[in-house]
């Protein structure tokens, strides 16, 4: 028997991740995967939405496989009118680590304020 070298070919996907801001609050996401698959294919929808009132805060962000697309649809679309709102529309930055900020206590201990 004889051996038989196996080659595996490894293509590595590098999706461009794409920020737009200034959304109108009702737009789905839809709607903006018919915006931008009109520059190429759309891997990833994600409008991002407040945690207590579920309501769009936004902005969200669109993922696009091609990045020759992807920079087409920046090109194209930053500045431009959807649904009544001018978009931003840029390369999605990676987001910045925040300091932990001090929790404040609701248990009514008001500390050396207490009189007596």
């Amino acid at each position: 028997m004889s051996k038989q070298s196996l080659s595996l070919t490894f293509i590595f996907f590098i999706f461009m991740n794409i920020y737009i801001g200034n959304l109108n609050w009702s737009t789905t996401e839809d709607e903006l995967r018919g915006l931008f698959s009109q520059y190429g294919e759309v891997s990833s929808i994600n409008i991002v939405n407040d945690k207590f009132t579920g309501r769009s805060k936004g902005f969200g962000f669109v993922e696009m496989p091609d990045n020759a697309g992807a920079q087409s649809a920046i090109n194209s679309l930053n500045g431009q009118s959807f649904k009544d709102r001018n978009i931003t529309v840029n390369e999605a930055r990676p987001r910045e680590e925040r300091p932990n900020r001090e929790r404040r206590s609701f248990n009514n201990d008001r500390g050396d304020r207490r009189s007596y």
